[in-house]
């Protein structure tokens, strides 16, 4: 069985069209969302649609749950307070529904007894970080009882590979803001979208995880024209890095 795997959107409708182009040459069986779809960016509705016409599973992200609180409930710095409030209004009665069904994890079987857990930030929390020297003894109270070969997850835009145990723990990075984050790099200059294909085939398992160039200038004129607030802060994480 071959999956794409997705994360971190964050309203950027055409980062997700370049990778769902490359993706449409995989031949995939299923593909997969791991949450943070539409919040920080400048097409939340356009992205919620696609996601929609997919008809693929999206499990809840911590951004997905600031757009279903009332503004004043939304953690974050200035920017991400404008931005989200910005983006609730944005959405349409649908929209919110959508995002309220996502779960906070799902399973999925690969075939031959391989299994697939997919969560954001971890199966505890889409808050958890989870990063290449996260100790074994935090990963087992983020992980909890989860048993499954290949743990998938987003949150901190950092693609990852990693053995836990007998399992593969996957960080599949980002599609609309690769490399922005708590656990991202200070001064990454990073003008790409991330993602991952899974292939489980009897006793052959592989894990690919992807980048692919971005139109930065087409991006950037979009989210321009979108009235997104904090333009200049999300142009700038694009051009420079150096804000951060």
């Amino acid at each position: 069985m071959r999956i794409g795997l997705i994360a971190d959107i964050h309203g950027n409708l055409l980062a997700l069209e370049t990778v769902l182009a490359e993706l449409a040459l995989e031949s995939l069986d299923q593909m997969v969302c791991l949450g943070d779809v539409a919040a920080l960016g400048p097409q939340p509705g356009e992205v919620l649609a696609r996601l929609r016409a997919l008809r693929c599973p999206v499990v809840m992200g911590n951004t997905d749950a600031w757009l279903l609180a009332p503004p004043s409930a939304v953690d974050g710095d200035r920017v991400d307070r404008a931005i989200t409030q910005w983006t609730i209004a944005q959405l349409t009665d649908d929209d919110r529904a959508y995002i309220a069904s996502f779960p906070p994890t799902i399973e999925l079987a690969l075939g031959e007894g391989c299994i697939l857990a997919g969560f954001h930030g971890s199966p505890r929390s889409y808050d958890d970080i989870i990063v290449p020297t996260t100790p074994d003894v935090e990963l087992r109270d983020m992980l909890g009882d989860t048993q499954a070969t290949i743990l998938a997850g987003g949150h901190t835009h950092l693609q990852m590979l990693r053995r836990y145990g007998d399992a593969h723990l996957v960080n599949v990075g980002s599609v609309g803001l690769a490399g922005v984050g708590a656990a991202a790099q200070k001064n990454q200059h990073v003008r790409w979208a991330e993602y991952a294909v899974v292939d489980s085939n009897g006793d052959r398992l592989d894990i690919s995880l992807r980048r692919t160039p971005l139109d930065v200038d087409q991006m950037l004129m979009v989210a321009q024209a979108s009235g997104m607030p904090e333009f200049e802060w999300w142009a700038e994480l694009w051009e420079h890095r150096s804000t951060f």
